[in-house]
């Protein structure tokens, strides 16, 4: 009786499987699904937030931006003197400039490091903000348009389902 039972398994499976594709097909006939898609870079680069995140952190980030140029004009001045005095330079002198030199390329890589790591999580922290108020906005024109499925990534997508240019216009008008 178990083997009977074991041996008929796979066939019950497969009897299965096929009433729900059954199912599944007859639900699509009647109800088809409607999709759509969100290019969601255009949301980070060309809504009102966007521009405004990008200035406000362009204005944070300006002083420290002109203090790493400023670094890099005294290193490549400095640079440039020991390379024009290097010959006549007593051996000490020429070793303690050098050391100088290395010191002030050490700190200014450091500077132009952190600068950027700030500068990156910056930018993550006002991208987050926006992708929040987008997938709100995303999740209510789905419910008024009575999307089935809202899609981020694809290879390729008919201009017909892109919802992107309505949610740039609600997220303007929310600033």
């Amino acid at each position: 009786m178990l083997n009977t039972m074991t041996a008929s398994l796979p066939r019950r499976l497969a009897l299965l499987a096929a009433l729900c594709a059954c199912s599944v097909a007859a639900h699509a006939q009647t109800a088809p699904s409607r999709i759509g898609y969100v290019f969601t870079e255009r949301l980070m680069t060309e809504s009102k937030l966007a521009k405004q995140a990008d200035a406000k952190i362009e204005a944070e980030f300006s002083k420290r931006q002109k203090a790493i140029q400023d670094m890099i004009a005294r290193f490549k001045t400095a640079s440039d003197k020991l390379d024009a005095e290097a010959p006549n330079l007593p051996e000490q002198e020429r070793t303690k400039r050098t050391r100088e030199l290395y010191d002030l390329d050490k700190d200014l890589q450091r500077t132009q490091r952190e600068f950027r790591e700030d500068l990156l999580t910056r930018k993550s922290e006002e991208r987050a903000n926006i992708a929040q108020k987008a997938y709100k906005l995303i999740e209510q024109i789905a419910e008024q348009e009575k999307l089935d499925v809202v899609l981020q990534e694809s290879a390729w997508s008919s201009p017909r389902i892109d919802i992107t240019d309505k949610i740039l216009k609600q997220l303007d008008k929310e600033k």
